[in-house]
């Protein structure tokens, strides 16, 4: 048996094989995965299932009120375990919020080499997920753990929503204004802090925003005009973005140069540090997205981890949204717009679209 790390020297991202949200399965593959799956017998209160892609099952109550439940879970994004237990249960109750619901329990989901690393750094990535908890307003109430090779956390969670207020990916209309509530570049971020090349500052902003709870989704959902709601995780915004345009029956452009990125992302991008999970996203949804080769293409391919919500809103509210998130702090320029299906498109923007 190896010796266990003391808590103190570990380092987390050295035990796991992949990161945060790139750990994801391509979306090629899980389609096929999940193509073996029988669509089984309808039920009339499941309102959003696995049909359209979504955030997050929904149930309805029968009062007016859902039932929202989803889970989320990753391998290390970070080195120091408290946060890495942060970002992991942000990461998990950030589907409530794409819902537009409100959260109201987490249970835990922990997987440790008990071989391997001291329990005492176990306990951080714990508490550390405990805290986000706390700030979400929820207790986080149990959970299962297992010896499992590499660290694992996230949460189950439950939340509920006002039926009227349910926010789904696949609700989109031609026309629409979108909007991106966080920065991208976390996967380029995070791959050149394992190469040792990050600089330090870069890296704090990603992590702050990483640990940056999305409760910004139950106020937007509360607002007139906002038809659409997803938070772009593993797949991508491009990925995110064509689940959003094949649930809803639109096409969709993105003005690249309206992205906010977190700073140093294009350095990390010209020194090499794009992650595979980037180029395994394109390699899945590319035939489905005209972007050209090179920067642009791995930035908006770029797994994130706790990702920013993807807003879809009417554009006469787009003014009013664009202020509640610049009230807030987050990035509130639109990023692009949906379109029909048929609609002709622009010259020089990034496109996603529902396949033929």
């Amino acid at each position: 048996m190896e010796p266990m790390e003391p808590s103190g020297d570990v380092k987390l991202t050295q035990y796991s094989h992949g990161a945060g949200c790139g750990c994801k399965i391509a979306p090629a593959v899980l389609h096929d995965m999940l193509s073996g799956m029988k669509a089984g017998p309808h039920y009339p209160k499941l309102l959003v299932g696995n049909d359209t892609k979504d955030d997050a099952a929904v149930v309805d109550l029968g009062d007016g009120t859902a039932i929202v439940s989803t889970t989320d879970f990753f391998m290390p994004i970070v080195d120091d375990p408290h946060t890495f237990g942060r970002i992991a249960a942000a990461n998990a109750i950030s589907d409530i919020y794409a819902m537009g619901g409100t959260p109201l329990v987490a249970i835990a989901i922990f997987g440790w080499p008990i071989d391997k690393l001291d329990e005492t750094v176990a306990g951080q990535v714990l508490e550390g997920g405990r805290s986000i908890c706390e700030e979400a307003g929820i207790p986080l109430a149990g959970g299962h753990s297992i010896d499992c090779p590499e660290p694992i956390f996230g949460l189950a969670v439950t939340g509920r929503v006002s039926v009227d207020h349910l926010q789904k990916n696949a609700a989109a209309h031609p026309g629409d204004v979108l909007f991106l509530t966080k920065p991208l570049g976390v996967g380029m971020i995070t791959t050149a802090q394992k190469r040792g090349k990050v600089q330090n500052d870069h890296l704090d902003a990603a992590v702050r925003s990483m640990q940056t709870l999305n409760a910004i989704g139950a106020t937007l959902s509360a607002m007139p005009g906002v038809h659409a709601m997803t938070d772009v995780t593993g797949f991508g915004l491009m990925g995110h973005l064509l689940e959003m345009c094949q649930g809803s029956g639109t096409q969709a452009e993105v003005s690249g140069e309206e992205v906010q990125t977190f700073e140093g992302v294009p350095d990390y991008h010209s020194q090499g540090m794009v992650p595979g999970g980037a180029r395994r996203n394109f390699a899945s949804y590319g035939a489905h997205v005209d972007v050209p080769e090179g920067y642009l293409r791995d930035l908006l391919c770029d797994p994130q981890t706790s990702g920013g919500l993807l807003v879809s809103v009417c554009p006469d509210h787009a003014d009013e949204v664009a202020k509640v998130l610049a009230d807030a702090g987050c990035p509130h320029r639109p990023v692009g717009r949906m379109l029909r299906e048929d609609e002709s498109l622009k010259e020089g923007v990034t496109v996603a679209y529902r396949p033929s």
